[in-house]
């Protein structure tokens, strides 16, 4: 009943991710205008945008909703607005996002100056590749009885997960932080610009109905004899 009546292809669905119909901008001022008409104070769906924001500066792909809204829980903050502050995280900002958080995670850990050992000899794409080739021959030694090779997903954790997990915290709070400041008033103006003009429409339905004569029966001008 609720599902498309056109099926979109697979590529068609990752060029909606990378791209969404109408643009990015389109895309930011949807989810902008739906944060100031959330219900409850503004402090409280900032709060939930701020949870969303910090999200997005973790590399747990695919579990960001569910981190959000636990944080937001926490936080006593707005559900639906942590939900869409995760948009902070999109494909135009993930490769800005990681290059931060990866580069305060070495400068936190060591990297490079002895505090860790570095696997020089492949790239980050390489790693990401070794880490999903180890995970697959895992799970098929596990069933075939084949001693498992853990070396491509512990380089991964040690030298991009972790690192990444440890210098997101400091930019993923700044980022939280400024949100939440800059969320606030203008979450607080929407609402009030918002009730003047349902009052404002109140008030003329109040105008246009002490305008309208009461013509109901014995009322008119022929039951009172004019």
């Amino acid at each position: 009943m609720f599902k498309r009546r056109d099926r979109r292809p697979i590529w068609k669905i990752a060029l909606d991710f990378v791209y969404p119909k109408g643009g990015w901008t389109r895309a930011f001022h949807y989810v902008k205008h739906r944060l100031n008409r959330l219900p409850g104070s503004p402090e409280r769906i900032a709060r939930g945008m701020a949870a969303g924001v910090f999200t997005a500066f973790t590399p747990f792909y695919g579990l960001h909703f569910i981190i959000a809204a636990l944080l937001a829980r926490l936080m006593q903050g707005n559900i639906l607005a942590a939900l869409l502050g995760t948009f902070a995280g999109n494909p135009l900002t993930y490769v800005p996002i990681g290059a931060v958080a990866m580069k305060s995670g070495y400068f936190l850990l060591g990297f490079g100056t002895g505090g860790v050992e570095e696997d020089v000899h492949r790239s980050l794409g390489g790693k990401f590749v070794d880490a999903g080739t180890s995970l697959v021959g895992n799970i098929r030694a596990l069933y075939l009885g084949r001693p498992a090779d853990w070396h491509g997903l512990s380089v991964f954790y040690n030298e991009v997960f972790f690192p990444y997990l440890v210098g997101g915290i400091i930019p993923g709070l700044a980022a939280a932080v400024a949100s939440y400041y800059v969320a606030v008033p203008i979450i607080r103006a929407y609402q009030k610009r918002r009730a003047k003009k349902i009052m404002a429409k109140i008030e003329a339905r109040r105008k246009t109905a002490r305008r309208v004569p009461d013509t109901g029966p014995g009322n008119g001008p022929a039951a009172r004899g004019e």
